[in-house]
């Protein structure tokens, strides 16, 4: 591991999970759980659910998309959120999706990096470690330090789908397990490279133009940026009570257009009207 990259981690890695369920479900509560990418929706909405719904409670934690997904499975979850599609045994498990955004995900690297743009092809060639030195593609001398989720996240599972065509990610890479330590670590690493959700992109960091496509809503709605995939609440059956009532929240205008804007996500609306 890149020795800078590695001292910053060690800085970085102070992560508070919200506990988990024990599956004891209660008639008044909701229980949400898996992708930290779409914890801040879920949030907030639970917010707004609660404030017209005295005595409910909606409880929500981010413990990535994998493991959101295992919960509402065994029933220790209501709803399962995942940012990457359902794969394997999880297809038959019984599951109904309701799509709830659109999202892009952004390559940042640290704002001193004189790099503005990749190819999809050099930074899958980035993330295999097949290049490793900024100056092969048109930087400085620098080596990448790499920068990569840990395997419970649906975003890892989307960029490994999308742009490494599933092949082996650079096992010497720096692996962390929420997004916002990938932002922290590239922010303070000049040589870092690394992704995370559009919604999560701050001036701390800068997003890379992919074939030449800046990572912008227009751009996902239009279909030109090609690293982009679906934010989903997985009910194990056809919702009912309090959790249709939940669901049917998170997809009214009032969520949509405020929330899921401004968390940095497309509301599924936006991306249905311009197809």
């Amino acid at each position: 591991m890149h020795r800078v990259l590695a001292l910053i981690v060690a800085s970085a890695l102070t992560v508070s999970l919200a506990g988990c369920s024990n599956g004891s479900h209660a008639s008044d509560q909701v229980i949400v759980t898996g992708s930290t990418t779409i914890q801040p929706i879920a949030e907030v909405a639970k917010e707004g659910f609660e404030r017209t719904h005295p005595g409910v409670r909606i409880l929500v934690s981010g413990v990535g998309s994998s493991a959101g997904i295992e919960n509402v499975i065994a029933g220790t979850a209501d709803i399962g959120t995942s940012s990457r599609d359902l794969k394997g045994d999880e297809l038959h498990a019984g599951l109904v999706d309701t799509p709830i955004a659109y999202d892009a995900i952004a390559v940042i690297v640290n704002p001193s990096n004189p790099v503005d743009g990749l190819t999809k092809a050099q930074v899958k060639a980035i993330f295999e470690g097949r290049i490793t030195n900024w100056k092969q593609v048109g930087g400085p001398d620098m080596e990448i330090g790499l920068v990569n989720r840990d395997e419970a996240s649906g975003t890892r599972e989307a960029f490994f789908k999308i742009v490494l065509d599933k092949e082996r990610f650079d096992p010497t890479a720096v692996v962390l397990p929420g997004t916002g330590q990938v932002r922290s670590v590239v922010a303070q690493a000049p040589s870092a490279i690394g992704y995370i959700s559009l919604g999560f992109v701050t001036p701390e960091v800068k997003a890379l133009a992919i074939d030449g496509v800046e990572p912008s809503e227009e751009a996902v709605v239009n279909g030109r940026y090609p690293i982009s995939r679906v934010l989903h609440f997985l009910t194990r059956g056809e919702p009912t009570g309090l959790v249709k009532e939940f669901i049917d929240y998170v997809l009214s205008p009032e969520v949509q257009e405020d929330v899921v804007r401004d968390a940095g996500f497309i509301p599924v609306t936006a991306k249905d009207a311009h197809q």
